[in-house]
This record gives C-alpha cells, sequence and structure tokens, in this order.
C-alpha cells in the first residue's frame, strides 16, 4: 500500500484513473468482494481502506485455518 501511494503521488493519476489502477493491482479475491459489496468504495481512499481490511481478514483466516486443521469434524455434524 505504501508503494503504491508512493508512485500515485507521481503519476498524475486522480480520481477514476486512480481507482481503476489500485484495483489492477488487487488480490483477485480482494477486488471482487469490493466490486460486488452491497456499497462499493467510491473513493481511492475507501478503496484502500477496504481493501487492506479485507487482506488482514484473508490472512487471518488462513492462520487459524492451520492452527484448527482443515481435517476436523465441524461441531454438530455426523453427530
Amino acid at each position: 500500500m505504501q508503494e503504491f501511494k508512493k508512485v500515485a503521488r507521481r503519476s498524475g493519476y486522480e480520481r477514476r484513473s486512480l481507482i481503476k489502477e489500485f484495483k489492477r493491482g488487487l488480490n483477485r479475491s480482494i477486488r471482487r468482494k469490493l466490486v460486488e459489496a452491497k456499497e462499493p468504495p467510491t473513493t481511492i481512499e475507501e478503496w484502500q481502506e477496504r481493501a487492506v481490511r479485507l487482506d488482514r481478514n484473508q490472512r487471518q483466516s488462513k492462520i487459524e485455518e492451520k492452527m484448527l486443521g482443515r481435517n476436523m469434524v465441524c461441531p454438530g455434524k455426523n453427530a
């Protein structure tokens, strides 16, 4: 994110063009979630804030999956 912000300041891009370039660099899954959101972001600041939040959530989810193990039986199933 920091690298994008540095480059963006010098790029001359504004508003829609800047958002378009930001979206191009996003992880496909994160981009899809933001575009398909009930209220999609409209400013570059909103795009950045929400993308960071989703990235953190995805990383945390992966960590939890590893900790819990993928082969555990879900509570309530097969009981």
